[in-house]
């Protein structure tokens, strides 16, 4: 872990098998969350580095993370890998809770609206997918010409912009599902 302000190195956390490929903190800042290629998620104390819960096995990933992202009330984070499926993960008991399926090839973008619980997810299948994260569900299937690399909610807005991999940018009305 490193100190942006002060420019120092804090220290270095060790457990995961493989490539660390995401990570992002709780908002209040007290815990950090990581993903590796070893298809784990691991929950740590930033503090002193303690490995405080290890998310694996079924229902988890069978393949690397890709992304995580954590909710704005810094009790789920939400995890997308290789193998189409996102995960959503109670960080202080390390337990899956809801698993989201729909997607048939790697999600490569996730995004939670401003206006949680409203969860968007791209993926290489070429499709976009609106979840509703209180009940698990698929709420809009909006279908891209190419996959999509990148999402982001805009504001607090219904509005979603994608960048895809012909270089455009696309703006989604998430509850129409039209651009």
């Amino acid at each position: 872990m490193w100190n942006s302000d002060k420019n120092v190195y804090l220290s270095m956390f060790f457990g995961h098998d493989g490539s660390v490929t995401c990570g992002d903190f709780t908002p209040d800042g007290k815990i950090v969350c990581t993903g590796s290629d070893d298809g784990t998620q691991r929950i740590w104390n930033p503090r002193n580095g303690e490995n405080l819960q290890i998310v694996e096995d079924h229902p988890y990933h069978r393949e690397g993370l890709t992304c995580l992202t954590i909710s704005p009330d810094s009790l789920l984070a939400i995890t997308r890998a290789k193998d189409s499926s996102v995960h959503m993960v109670n960080i202080t008991s390390g337990k899956v809770i809801s698993s989201l399926t729909a997607h048939i090839d790697s999600i490569e973008c996730i995004g939670l609206s401003a206006s949680f619980p409203w969860l968007a997810t791209g993926s290489m299948d070429h499709k976009l997918i609106i979840w509703d994260l209180e009940h698990s569900l698929p709420c809009l299937t909006c279908d891209h010409e190419v996959r999509s690399h990148s999402l982001a909610w805009l504001g607090k807005s219904r509005f979603i912009a994608t960048g895809t991999a012909d270089g455009r940018i696309r703006i989604w009305d998430s509850l129409l599902g039209i651009v």
